[in-house]
């Protein structure tokens, strides 16, 4: 059975100095060059938090175990005619082993909510953002 939709996880990462991780995506890629919260695809027979916990692992390094990860929202572009639909579900990481770092191109950097809103980014990671960081 084939999907209609393509379900995509991706990790909001805060230091204990109120920083965020964000990552910028390659240039040459969808999106190259904009700023998101560092995920990717949900493969067929995984649930999200277990897609999230291995793309992080290769994407960035660090260990993370399932129970740290709070799901925080989701954006999705359902109502965009010209795409397959995709959903993203945010999650919320306080606690990981190892330092992350940009094992998979790009480049990625710690900052304010106030900085993260001025970023150029995707229009899915724009929502996410804007509704983890509502209020600050």
């Amino acid at each position: 059975m084939t999907s209609t939709w393509i379900p995509v996880v991706a990790g909001a990462f805060e230091r204990e100095d109120g920083l965020w991780l964000m990552h910028k995506r390659p240039a040459g890629k969808h999106h190259g060059g904009l700023w998101e919260f560092p995920g990717g695809k949900v493969e067929p027979t995984e649930i999200p938090v277990e897609s999230l916990v291995r793309e992080l692992r290769e994407e960035l390094g660090v260990v993370i175990d399932a129970v740290d990860c709070e799901p925080v929202g989701f954006a999705d572009n359902a109502r965009d005619a010209r795409q397959k639909p995709i959903v993203i579900l945010l999650y919320r990481i306080v606690r990981w082993t190892g330092i992350p770092a940009s094992l998979e191109g790009g480049a990625i950097e710690w900052y304010t909510p106030q900085q993260i809103a001025k970023l150029d980014k995707p229009p899915l990671d724009q929502v996410l953002a804007g509704r983890l960081f509502a209020g600050s």
